[in-house]
């Protein structure tokens, strides 16, 4: 064999091994992030999780709101990417406990009654007005000593929350999308798959409750959306009798 054929059967050799090293990395690091992304949605592979969908809060039929339906879309597909498994339920079928499956629950208290629960259960400092006459305290947020109220279409504000509080040890999280308007639930869903990453690695694997800001919803539908701030802590406090809260 002279030089310049072992040259290149060396240069083929090397470049087989690279490409061999680069595709164990790219793969190594690709199950890297799918771990993570599991862990942090509770969602190991062929587990089973539960969507909990509200009805039209507008409609008297048992009907879902369109930017509802979107929402659940965005949450199938996040959940088909972890390897897992779901059950769409309507909000008042779902009558299991939480932390046997990840849950996914979408909807304001005033059309979900699941919502309602978990709001009650987990996250006392929240007050959601649910009266439907008009007002400008109508569907408004009161989170501790704050209010925020409803600008339709032009601000709107939602709720999301990852919770894990009184689980038993490996028990699975619940996700909250409680918006003033449908198409709030869908921004937040939106937002939650954009940024899990980031939430995980400020948030680890715990509880958060982050209040998010829909902006001119009626020209941006839900692609505009901006955090207010991480309302945790007020969201976990019981709220006084007297509290008394200041318009947003």
């Amino acid at each position: 064999m002279n030089d310049d054929v072992r040259n290149i059967v060396l240069g083929v050799v090397a470049a087989g091994i690279s490409a061999a090293l680069g595709w164990l990395a790219r793969t190594y690091l690709w199950k890297r992030r799918l771990r993570r992304k599991q862990a942090f949605f509770g969602l190991p592979e062929h587990s089973e999780s539960l969507l909990v969908v509200n009805r039209d809060a507008g409609s008297t039929d048992l009907a879902v709101h369109r930017h509802d339906v979107f929402a659940l879309l965005e949450l199938a597909a996040l959940i088909k990417d972890c390897g897992a498994g779901a059950e769409v339920v309507t909000q008042d079928a779902a009558r299991q406990g939480f932390g046997e499956r990840t849950e996914f629950c979408v909807g304001g208290p005033g059309s979900n009654r699941r919502m309602a629960a978990h709001l009650q259960a987990m996250l006392p400092g929240v007050r959601i007005n649910t009266d439907r006459e008009p007002g400008p305290d109508r569907l408004a947020f009161q989170i501790g000593g704050e209010h925020y109220r409803m600008e339709s279409g032009v601000t709107e504000y939602v709720l999301l929350a990852r919770l894990t509080a009184g689980q038993r040890r490996g028990g699975r999280p619940v996700f909250l999308f409680c918006g003033q308007r449908a198409i709030n639930n869908q921004a937040a869903t939106r937002y939650l798959v954009r940024n899990h990453e980031r939430l995980a690695r400020k948030h680890g694997n715990g509880s958060f409750v982050l209040l998010l800001k829909v902006i001119n919803s009626q020209a941006y539908g839900p692609d505009v959306v901006e955090l207010v701030e991480d309302v945790t802590r007020a969201a976990q406090t019981p709220l006084p009798a007297t509290t008394v809260a200041t318009p947003t």
